[in-house]
């Protein structure tokens, strides 16, 4: 093996040389005497694997965060702080906040989730609403909603979560944080990190030039940016990933541009660092960013990954496609911009090029007048994937007819897709409930949904029609006529 990986563990650095690249955090710990940290999905659903990661924020100060071991290759965590179960307790054995908080309120039962949930409230511990005393019941639910009990023992669990926050006090990490931050400063690169294990190998460039040349050396290659997704082909489907490129420390693929009429959003930009802005921007996208996974998904996935994957229950791409948004790509340092409706040509086929990836995602932002909404159904509202999900872009005349509809639909084909059929039924149209119910047909035209275990291909069928009510119901308050004649 050449180059090695370096990281904060036990108020150490440690320095893994022998590691092949797709070794999972959690495997690793638990081969190397931790196994407080617990497998048990190995695809980032149940929050039993839960570990903390502690980096530099721009201000300088460590910012932990909570992420899922059990996806998360080795290399990923070169650079950063990785906090488990056992480093909570301190020397002396005087239990962390959080712990003490578990024990008092009698939160643990069978015990073996109870390092996953103890690890999320840690870094809800130290998330800066709860320093401010502005922990709300949703901000907590929000946090554990990636932590899954099998002995359904929650309302200790929660009690547990609002003794710690409102009894919040600095803790051991707080007051050793200049210790902490100095030697996280010690272990930053000045270059590109490459390991190299046998015949695989891990790259993660620091530039976008880099990048580029770096993939166009290696065409074959499996970008990676939060492993949420690629994570799961090893777990999962046992493949085998000769080559990695890790893009999480592109500095300039973290930007986001604000101007006045779009958001311009760098690839690696994960969903826990987009939700600001967006709140402030787009906020009916906020309200669905906060449904893709959890906590630990979000705090590791990309709007970039999301989009370059295509799966066709992605649920950021139906509001992009409704949006307008479009893609800007780069071939060995060559750019193009290509609007995402021409994207996607196939399940799990796109218009990228040998060498070429997403750089940044443009969204144009509504207009004054124009209205935007979008939804997502699933079976649960936490960490589930969509049956279907759709979003609606609305700009009317003068006279109150329908000058464009929009409309961006997934989980109904091979791809996320917009509805063509249906938005030239709606063209000139009056925004009534009687010519939305007479387009509706128009949707059948569009999709032939298929039956999975989510949903059966006419349930999917019905709510995409009735998706479309409700964004009549959100933008006008008008009285839906029956549906029964559209739905059959």
């Amino acid at each position: 093996m050449t180059g090695s990986v370096r990281f904060v563990l036990g108020g150490r650095v440690v320095e893994v040389r022998d590691a092949d690249p797709t070794t999972t955090v959690l495997n690793w710990l638990r081969a190397n005497g931790r196994p407080g940290s617990k497998e048990g999905c190995a695809e980032g659903d149940c929050g039993a694997c839960t570990v903390v990661l502690g980096d530099l924020a721009t201000d300088g100060r460590v910012r932990y965060r909570a992420v899922n071991a059990c996806i998360l290759f080795l290399p990923m965590i070169d650079g950063k702080l990785l906090l488990t179960v056992e480093d909570l307790a301190g020397a002396d054995g005087e239990l962390h906040p959080v712990q003490a908080a578990m024990v008092d309120k009698h939160a643990s039962q069978c015990g073996f989730c109870t390092p996953g949930f103890v690890m999320a409230l840690f870094a809800l511990h130290h998330d800066g609403r709860a320093a401010a005393g502005g922990l709300t019941d949703g901000a907590i639910h929000d946090a554990l909603a990636g932590n899954l009990c099998r002995c359904t023992g929650y309302r200790p669990i929660l009690d547990a979560a609002r003794t710690m926050a409102a009894e919040r006090s600095d803790d051991r990490f707080d007051r050793a944080e200049e210790g902490i931050t100095t030697v996280l400063r010690s272990i930053q690169r000045d270059g590109a990190l490459t390991v190299t294990h046998g015949a695989a190998s891990f790259h993660a460039p620091q530039g976008v030039d880099e990048l580029a040349a770096l993939f166009a050396a290696h065409p074959n290659a499996t970008l990676v940016a939060g492993a949420t997704d690629v994570g799961l082909w090893v777990t999962k489907q046992g493949r085998s990933l000769p080559t990695l490129i890790h893009l999480a420390q592109v500095r300039e693929l973290h930007r986001i541009d604000e101007g006045a009429e779009t958001l311009e959003i760098g690839a690696a930009v994960t969903y826990t660092d987009l939700l600001p802005v967006l709140e402030r921007r787009l906020p009916e996208l906020a309200v669905l960013v906060t449904r893709i996974g959890a906590a630990q998904v979000r705090n590791s996935g990309t709007l970039g990954g999301n989009v370059a994957n295509g799966s066709p229950i992605g649920d950021s791409m139906p509001a992009l496609l409704a949006l307008g948004a479009s893609l800007v790509l780069n071939r060995g340092g060559v750019r193009r911009q290509l609007p995402l409706d021409g994207f996607y040509h196939g399940y799990r086929k796109n218009d990228l090029q040998s060498g070429e990836f997403v750089e940044r995602i443009r969204i144009p932002l509504p207009r004054d007048g124009q209205r935007f909404a979008t939804w997502k159904v699933s079976k649960r509202r936490d960490q589930d994937i969509s049956a279907v999900c759709a979003a609606f872009l609305l700009t009317l005349d003068g006279e109150g007819r329908v000058a464009e509809l929009r409309a961006g639909y997934g989980g109904m084909a091979a791809t996320p897709a917009r509805a063509p059929a249906l938005e030239a039924a709606m063209a000139g149209q009056p925004w009534t409930a009687d010519a939305a119910a007479a387009a509706l047909p128009a949707l059948d035209q569009d999709f032939r949904p298929m039956t999975d275990m989510r949903a059966s291909d006419r349930y999917r069928a019905l709510v995409a029609k009735n998706l479309l009510m409700r964004f009549l119901l959100h933008t006008s308050g008008a009285a839906l006529p029956s549906l029964e004649a559209v739905h059959g």
